[in-house]
């Protein structure tokens, strides 16, 4: 039965592609609501992709009122199935706070290195950024949690 719902997930995964691409066509003709239109089934499907585009959306006002918040979570639905770039975003708003109370530098170092690890080519100079600004005691909690994350996130890296 497994190797069943494994078949039709790799079945769906050229179409999704193609889905991503055009959606991605879109958002480079300015053509923003339809990208989120094409976006939005397989965003709510869970595909990690389409959850950080439709985060950039949020997050930059294209096509969609500004909503800070509504990025985060976008952001963090493609952040929690590995997706890099998604990480990083998810790192750079806890480094300033945005769409939440406060800066949590902690969280956002954690954010940053599960990010580089994921292969994301910024993520080590965001990384090194938010390292300035932290302390001996808060670098070390970090790494605790990104050894929590990276168990299951990273399993072989």
């Amino acid at each position: 039965m497994r190797w069943m719902f494994l078949v039709a997930v790799l079945a769906a995964g050229p179409a999704t592609a193609n889905v991503i691409e055009e959606g991605r066509d879109l958002m480079e003709a300015g053509r923003f609501e339809e990208a989120m239109e094409t976006f939005w089934p397989a965003a709510r499907s869970g595909n990690a992709d389409a959850e950080e585009l439709i985060g950039v959306m949020y997050a930059l006002g294209l096509g969609v009122e500004q909503d800070y918040e509504r990025a985060f979570e976008w952001y963090l639905r493609s952040s929690m199935k590995g997706h890099p770039g998604a990480q990083s975003g998810i790192g750079w708003y806890y480094e300033v706070g945005l769409g939440m109370p406060a800066p949590d530098l902690v969280r956002a170092y954690m954010w940053y290195t599960l990010s580089a690890i994921g292969g994301d080519p910024d993520a080590a100079i965001s990384l090194e950024e938010v390292q300035k600004k932290m302390s001996p005691e808060q670098i070390e909690k970090a790494h605790e949690l990104v050894a929590d994350y990276k168990v299951w996130m990273y399993p072989f890296r």
